[in-house]
């Protein structure tokens, strides 16, 4: 049996949606540049702390020498800590003694001062620290 009559064409068969992408796209794009700006921030974070970690560690390698002073140990924390942008910190060293030969040194940052998106995923007055200690060399 012959057919008769136009065959439908492809824009006949799927219905226009006129701007469906666009509400799509309006209702996915923020929660994709959040998930996108938090995973920066993340990142962030952990490389600062890693830093922070790396110069407490050094900071107790020079603490742990014979004969070092706390400007020796707080220019070897600033060697590593200054090239990461990092100046705001606080540096606490606990020197040994007889009864604990550890010297332990701690550097504190606000999270405040290292954020680079504020306030946007939550409150930042809690502080970043890092803490190392080595047992004293001769003791």
């Amino acid at each position: 049996m012959k057919r008769t009559g136009r065959r439908p064409t492809l824009g006949a068969v799927v219905r226009p949606a006129r701007g469906a992408a666009v509400v799509e796209m309006a209702v996915v794009a923020p929660l994709l540049l959040m998930i996108v700006f938090g995973i920066i921030e993340f990142g962030w974070v952990f490389m600062v702390r890693q830093t922070m970690v790396t110069a407490a560690r050094e900071g107790a390698r020079v603490a742990a020498l014979q004969g070092t002073s706390e400007g020796d140990i707080s220019t070897r924390v600033s060697d590593y800590m200054q090239p990461a942008g990092l100046t705001s910190y606080t540096l606490s060293v606990t020197r040994a003694t007889q009864q604990d030969p550890t010297e332990t040194v701690q550097i504190t940052i606000p999270y405040s001062q290292i954020t680079l998106l504020g306030e946007f995923f939550g409150p930042t007055n809690f502080n970043i620290t890092a803490t190392s200690s080595m047992r004293k060399e001769g003791a």
